[in-house]
């Protein structure tokens, strides 16, 4: 064998060990003072969190530290699951004016969206629902996030919500008839077999979930969020394709009869659900749908809407003002008559507030403090449909984890003061501070 190729060999040979031979596992260990596991009904005091690579192999009671496992000390905190955020829109800008649509373009809303997703690891938020954005900015920043380029949470993404022509998401809603919006036609569905179509394109471009518009809503222009603006047909074609497909279907709707109707079209979850009623909730109970208030939108909104109406577009302060302060209280009849209920902001990127407010308005609509914790947590994994994974700090869960100082029981706004946050085994907030990736 010549010198060329015994050196070749001896690479080739190397190269194989290395494919073969295991990498070397990371163990950590957590030490929590106090656990809302999100499982128990009630929280556990002094347990040891045992993590290998990204996952949880078990929860011990009292401090233990296993043979070369790294101690993360957090003996004096509060510690939760990650919190998960099912109504987010990831690439949203805090521009709500009519002129945003014709400055911002798609590169504009990947930027965007890295910003907010920072934000949401910051705020505690290990996993979310993107709820609507556009065709390129969710998958994108899922590929950037999954290769540790930027950091951020783990995305569900829906990409453009459906509806039919003239519904919430239709982007000529307010324009004159000249107006021409690139890439329109991927956010309507007119008929059945349009639904199913767009269904099935979305799936083929990223999206791991299906948003569709059965109401009018308050942020858009000129449409009016009582009113039904999707047939039966287009609804269940649209559920139908999705759940085929292994995809759950989430339907932004307030007005009653969108409500029953889209519930029983198959959907999995009503966001806002405003004027949902003891009819509705009896349906959502009997077909486990959950409910996803989105009570923080609507408590900023309405905000504007009376302090600085000038801000928002046409029409929608008026919109806010009589829509908004029917949502809180929808919430909490919905809790009592036993709907299920997960956390959803449908907040990123529209200003200072703190996403992790929504505990705080959940418990303000009648939901105890420990529920309004599962509500973020394992409710909100069940909703998006990967419980095995996310929502609870148990073996074989993946490690998402957080810290804050003090009882949320007591107190559910320590929620708002994330100290420490760890995805997947990686500390990516500590003493108070993000830590980029490398």
């Amino acid at each position: 064998m010549s010198g060329a190729r015994k050196t070749l060999g001896i690479l080739l040979g190397a190269c194989s060990l290395l494919a073969v031979s295991p990498a070397l596992a990371k163990d950590v260990v957590v030490h929590a003072g106090t656990l809302i596991d999100g499982v128990s009904a009630t929280p556990k005091r002094q347990v040891s969190i045992i993590i290998r690579d990204d996952r949880i192999t078990g929860v011990q009671s009292g401090f233990v530290t296993p043979a070369g496992a790294e101690v993360i000390d957090l003996s004096t905190k509060t510690v939760l699951p990650g919190f998960i955020d099912t109504h987010d829109h990831i690439s949203m800008d805090a521009d709500w004016s009519v002129l945003g649509r014709f400055t911002r373009n798609e590169a504009d809303g990947v930027i965007t969206a890295m910003r907010n997703a920072e934000r949401d690891i910051d705020q505690g938020f290990t996993a979310v629902r993107d709820c609507g954005s556009g065709r390129i900015e969710g998958p994108a920043l899922q590929r950037a996030i999954a290769a540790k380029q930027v950091i951020g949470p783990r995305i569900w993404t829906a990409m453009q919500p459906l509806s039919a022509t003239g519904g919430h998401s239709d982007p000529q809603n307010g324009m004159q008839p000249g107006v021409h919006f690139d890439g329109r036609d991927l956010s309507i569905v007119d008929g059945a077999e349009d639904a199913r179509v767009k269904v099935r394109q979305h799936r083929r471009d990223g999206a791991n979930l299906i948003k569709i518009m059965p109401s009018g809503g308050v942020g858009s222009i000129g449409d009016d969020p009582n009113h039904m603006t999707m047939t039966d047909e287009e609804m269940r074609a649209v559920t139908e394709t999705a759940h085929a497909l292994g995809i759950k279907v989430a339907a932004h709707v307030h007005g009653n009869k969108a409500i029953n109707h889209a519930v029983q079209a198959g959907v999995d979850s009503i966001e806002h659900g405003t004027y949902a009623d003891a009819t509705s909730y009896k349906l959502m109970k009997e077909r486990g749908t959950f409910l996803v208030p989105t009570l923080l939108v609507a408590d900023w909104i309405y905000q504007t809407a009376v302090k600085t109406p000038q801000n928002l577009p046409p029409t929608v302060a008026e919109k806010a003002i009589a829509v908004t302060p029917t949502m809180i209280g929808n919430a909490g009849r919905a809790y009592k008559a036993g709907v299920k209920i997960a956390l959803g902001t449908d907040f990123t990127g529209l200003g200072d507030r703190n996403k992790a407010e929504e505990f705080a308005l959940l418990v303000k609509a009648g939901l105890t403090p420990m529920d309004a914790i599962l509500a973020g947590t394992r409710n909100a994994a069940e909703l998006i449909g990967a419980p095995q994974d996310i929502g609870s700090v148990q073996a074989g869960r993946y490690a998402d984890i957080v810290a804050v100082d003090g009882d949320p029981l007591a107190d559910i706004t320590r929620l708002q003061h994330v100290a420490f946050v760890m995805k997947g085994g990686d500390v990516l907030k500590k003493d108070g501070k993000v830590k980029l990736p490398d």
